[in-house]
């Protein structure tokens, strides 16, 4: 069979001679095709047969409802020779396929579609360390006519994944990390999204704030979903958008929330800020084309998130907070904005660490406790209340109160900030630090950027919690150093939180409260991920 490789320009797109390839993606190694399709895989109902050129061989191609196999044609065995060995299966599941083109090859004088080739497949690969992989394969045949019922037969296949989004809402922060989201989005997700044939919509957010107003009255029903492109400040403000969104469609008071409403759209995240913690602990690796084909494939997990309220007036809506040394060392970074991301981080730790101090607090919990943990503690021999409904309080000098929903993970700490949380396990983890000696806590935030338990100090204490009331028992605030203008005059009777990596001034005492499932985003499942099981010296 002709296999059409030379002269001309070759494109796996449909259109005029004027449309360019796709970007390339690599091919599919062979290696990489599951042989000897186990026969629960080969179920389905048998739809197409043909034969198609793949690599370098003609091949006996099938497609069937769940998978596409094929297996290179041999010449007929002489008798009594031996030296064929029985053909290799190959396969790829119907499922992985994200697009299907027509392959043709246009030369600079040829006028209309081009010469027909045969018909490209999009696939999503999924590589080691829960990373995804777009790549290509292509079934070569010059038949207009037996290509055609073949693509009609996958673009119908495709068009059953009603999970799969077809348009969306792109929010794009030129500004994140070092002003590099808009190459990232038009140079490695775009690409992707179109090839996949989903209509999007893109805003370039010009101030700070930009999203919350869009999405707070913007017209959403056309959209399946909707995409940030940026840091976690600008992930957390579209969540938080989206949220208020559902309660206002929902026609609930957020200011006394008690059940709120689901946000009505997914939330895909790009990364592309300094940490990318949420997208981090949604797909196990801040890595884009990743992010990007969880998108484009539709998978769907629903995440916890925390309202943070003060006097009965909601904050914001969250997946983590920091309060501390956490909020005072954001608050100074944000005052240093016109330094790099890392020398601004580095320059703010460091500061901070120099006068480190701490916060007088009364912290109030409700436990939330499993039955799995409640068995682990009592053949521990420490068993704790079995009821669930009971306020517990701590109060002293904290360095640090971190309240996390979701792992945190980043690349200083590779196991996260609260490894034993998942993204929607129904509770939070409350970590508190008490006050110690610099070197001490220095020796505490060090072990989370290696496999020790970072929680293994007699001053760290760690609980499972479903709400925390944070109450602030002194109104000394901030240093007026680490806040500026409106800041620092609001100061003395407010407090920097660090909420998703978003700076917010709070009042003497913050409710924070958990609510299971309340949004969900592009992602695969975190039970894929490798656990690590972390002890507490608390419990």
């Amino acid at each position: 069979m002709p296999r059409g490789r030379r002269g001309g320009r070759v494109s796996a797109l449909e259109g005029g001679p004027e449309e360019e390839a796709p970007p390339a993606a690599a091919a599919v190694p062979s290696a990489l095709w599951v042989s000897g399709l186990q026969p629960e895989a080969a179920a389905g109902q048998t739809l197409l047969r043909g034969i198609f050129e793949i690599g370098r061989s003609s091949c006996d191609v099938v497609l069937s409802e769940l998978a596409l196999r094929w297996w290179p044609i041999q010449p007929e065995r002489p008798a009594g020779d031996s030296k064929y060995d029985q053909c290799k299966e190959e396969f790829i599941e119907v499922k992985d396929i994200f697009s299907v083109k027509l392959k043709r090859r246009y030369s600079a004088k040829q006028q209309g579609n081009g010469t027909l080739l045969g018909i490209t497949l999009f696939i999503c690969l999924k590589k080691e360390q829960n990373k995804l992989k777009d790549s290509t394969l292509d079934l070569i045949n010059l038949s207009e006519d037996h290509c055609d019922v073949w693509f009609k037969q996958f673009k119908k296949i495709l068009a059953g994944f009603s999970n799969r989004p077809k348009s969306l809402k792109v929010i794009l922060n030129p500004q994140s990390h070092k002003k590099e989201a808009t190459q990232v989005y038009y140079e490695k997700v775009e690409p992707l999204l179109r090839i996949a044939g989903i209509k999007t919509d893109v805003t370039i957010t010009e101030y700070e704030g930009h999203a919350l107003a869009l999405l707070k009255d913007c017209e959403l029903q056309e959209f399946d979903g909707v995409v940030c492109v940026g840091g976690d400040g600008s992930a957390s403000e579209v969540a938080h958008a989206l949220l208020l969104r559902a309660q206002k469609n929902a026609g609930k008071e957020t200011d006394s929330l008690l059940t709120p409403a689901r946000a009505q759209l997914p939330l895909g995240l790009i990364p592309a800020g300094s940490t990318n913690v949420l997208a981090h602990s949604l797909h196990g690796i801040p890595h884009v084309v990743t992010a990007t084909l969880h998108i484009i494939m539709g998978h769907i997990q629903p995440v916890d998130v925390c309202t943070f309220s003060t006097t009965g007036k909601l904050l914001r809506f969250g997946f983590s907070a920091m309060f501390g040394f956490g909020g005072r060392t954001l608050a100074l970074a944000e005052k240093n904005r016109w330094m790099s991301p890392n020398q601004r981080r580095d320059f703010a730790v460091m500061k901070t660490l120099a006068k480190l101090k701490p916060e007088d607090c009364e912290i109030s919990f409700l436990p939330c406790i499993s039955s799995h943990d409640l068995q682990e503690w009592k053949a521990e021999g420490s068993p704790k209340s079995d009821s669930s409904d009971q306020w517990q309080t701590i109060q002293g000098q904290f360095l640090n109160v971190s309240i996390m929903a979701i792992p945190c993970l980043c690349s200083v700490a590779p196991r996260g900030l609260a490894p034993t949380t998942r993204l929607n396990n129904g509770s939070m983890a409350l970590i508190v630090v008490r006050n110690t000696s610099r070197p001490e806590f220095i020796k505490h935030l060090k072990r989370y950027a290696s496999v020790k338990n970072q929680f293994n100090f007699p001053f760290v204490e760690t609980y499972t919690v479903g709400e925390v009331r944070v109450r602030q028992r002194n109104k000394s605030g901030c240093d007026p150093e680490e806040v500026d203008g409106r800041q620092a005059a609001a100061s003395e009777h407010s407090f920097p939180w660090n909420i998703d990596g978003d700076l917010v001034e709070a009042e003497s005492e913050v409710l924070v409260k958990l609510h299971p499932r309340l949004i969900s985003l592009y992602g695969g499942s975190m039970e894929e991920m490798n656990d690590s099981k972390v002890t507490c010296n608390c419990l």
